[in-house]
């Protein structure tokens, strides 16, 4: 890749926990990850989180809004992402593994119990000082 990326990393809070799943079968494989993807054409941040949560998981969000960005590079892949992370409030349902290629499965964790591995991005999101009150 000779340029950056624009990827879409979308934090769920519900109840005090956030959605996160393992992925697979793409760079960062067997890490932890908010749902998300790739920014398309013409596509709106809040259009593009809620594509993506729905494709992945299901789940229809409710208000989405900005929360903060990261840079990131993966080295090892030679890849270069800038994601934009955007904060969807949840509404209801079960997150359901609708993309089985790609992701092992959703679950739900406090914050701080996030567990490791973690996505390049996500770990760089936690190492800024972000969290989803600050959202």
């Amino acid at each position: 890749m000779t340029h950056p990326r624009i990827g879409i990393g979308v934090c769920i809070l519900r109840a005090g926990e956030v959605l996160v799943g393992k992925r697979k079968n793409a760079h960062g494989e067997g890490s932890w990850c908010f749902p998300g993807g790739h920014l398309e054409f013409g596509e709106s941040w809040e259009e593009c989180a809620r594509r993506e949560v729905l494709e992945e998981t299901g789940l229809e969000l409710g208000e989405v809004r900005y929360a903060t960005a990261t840079n990131d590079v993966f080295t090892e892949e030679k890849k270069h992402y800038v994601t934009i992370f955007m904060a969807g409030e949840y509404l209801n349902g079960e997150a359901e593994v609708l993309e089985p290629e790609k992701c092992e499965g959703w679950e739900w964790f406090s914050w701080n119990q996030i567990p490791e591995p973690r996505f390049l991005a996500l770990q760089h999101l936690i190492d800024s000082g972000w969290t989803p009150e600050s959202a």
